[in-house]
């Protein structure tokens, strides 16, 4: 592939993979020393779990707004590294000093989640100067390959350092990770592109607003949205419904989950010749069926096919949701000037990330009043209509990624 004898893009690729091996770590490590350590309970956790995503929530937005106004995205991108291994680095050091607490867990997984997000915004930007347009699609194929690989592998991984090291000293690794990527993003050196010139629209308002009047951004978002609040739905009751109405034991339910995040890996290698042979627009259609549909075979689940049923059903999911990825993040790049790619990306972040415990919240009631398995089908169904938004707007004939619209002052 032509981008990996970039030395520029297999720095700045290297960078994302060794940052997304670590966060596995980090995802196992927190929590285990949450329990295994300062013995928090249901509650506990449920604090330090907000804790993380808060960030997502309310500062997406702001935080987009303010990183388009910077000139140097990359050094955003280190700076939130070296912060969130100097963050890391505090949980073994605590640990040591017998002064570990979940206040402290709490307060590191809200700043780790803060500049992760600032990482991911000005991602978005540096993206964009730094893959050639022809190249969005293979480029999102190579980074989203690499999150599909660190779910078949980082887990167990992760799992063994914990059991081995302990859950905090565990978090070194993950620490390892963040200076190894500042050290790769500090040598892919790329001319960034301008920040927006005073006369332009910026700033959170002019995100929205754009985002609003694009048709092609519009409906990726409100297809996107309305796929996550009924697939919330679902994962919210998918282990319960599997360990005590199919009598699924949780390790075989973790091999399940391990054999179907292979399908990611699928996902991520079919995904632009997919595109390249159908069009992008019908690829994102593609994705945005294939990721929810096979879900249908959850509740539909029973002996003797139960485990194939599963296993197929997390395989072709991880692949359909790698293809939606990818597609959706070509044409989002594709679709917004530069100068608003951060603002964009955050606002996209708030609403997908705001609609996922309402998703959640809605399942768990859903499930009380109807039930586990009849709750199921309506998210395992309903996250199907999300397509529509998508058939009823310019992507569905679309072949080649959009043109960016112009910015014009409000």
């Amino acid at each position: 592939m032509r981008l990996l004898r970039e030395a520029t893009f297999r720095r700045y690729w290297s960078a994302q993979t060794v940052s997304l091996f670590g966060d596995q770590v980090t995802l196992i490590a927190v929590p285990l020393a949450a329990v295994l350590i300062v013995g928090a309970g249901p509650a506990e956790m449920g604090y330090l779990t907000a804790a993380a995503l808060l960030p997502n929530l309310f500062l997406s937005l702001p935080a987009g707004a303010w990183v388009d106004r910077r000139p140097g995205k990359r050094r955003v991108m280190i700076v939130a590294d070296l912060s969130r291994a100097v963050l890391l680095l505090a949980v073994p050091a605590l640990w040591w000093a017998g002064a570990l607490t979940l206040p402290a867990l709490v307060v590191v997984a809200f700043a780790v989640g803060t500049f992760s997000l600032l990482f991911e915004v000005a991602h978005a930007s540096l993206f964009a100067s730094l893959v050639r347009r022809e190249d969005y699609v293979d480029a999102n194929g190579l980074l989203n390959g690499s999150r599909a690989a660190s779910f078949v592998a980082g887990p167990s991984v992760a799992g063994g350092l914990v059991q081995w090291l302990t859950a905090p000293v565990a978090l070194l690794a993950d620490v390892l990770t963040y200076l190894a990527s500042a050290a790769f993003l500090r040598r892919a050196e790329v001319t960034e592109m301008p920040v927006a010139a005073e006369d332009e629209p910026r700033g959170m308002t002019a995100g929205v607003r754009f985002v609003a009047r694009s048709a092609v951004l519009r409906a990726v978002l409100l297809g996107a949205t309305t796929l996550n609040l009924f697939n919330y739905i679902f994962s919210a009751l998918f282990v319960l419904y599997v360990t005590t109405e199919l009598h699924v034991s949780p390790g075989t339910l973790g091999l399940v989950i391990g054999i179907g995040s292979i399908g990611g890996l699928v996902g991520a290698a079919v995904a632009g010749p997919l595109s390249r042979r159908i069009g992008i627009g019908p690829a994102v259609i593609a994705g945005m069926l294939i990721f929810p549909a096979p879900l249908i075979l959850v509740p539909w689940a029973g002996d003797p096919v139960t485990l194939a049923a599963l296993i197929t059903a997390e395989f072709l999911s991880a692949a359909g949701v790698m293809i939606l990825d990818i597609a959706v993040g070509s044409v989002q790049t594709a679709a917004t000037p530069p100068a608003m790619l951060a603002v964009v990306s955050g606002f996209k972040r708030t609403v997908n990330y705001g609609i996922r415990p309402i998703g959640a919240l809605l399942g768990g009631a859903l499930g009380t009043l109807l039930g586990v398995r009849p709750a199921l089908w309506i998210g395992a169904v309903g996250a199907l209509l999300g397509v529509l938004w998508i058939v009823f707007s310019p992507l569905r004939t679309m072949r080649e990624l959009p043109e960016a619209a112009e910015l014009t002052p409000a």
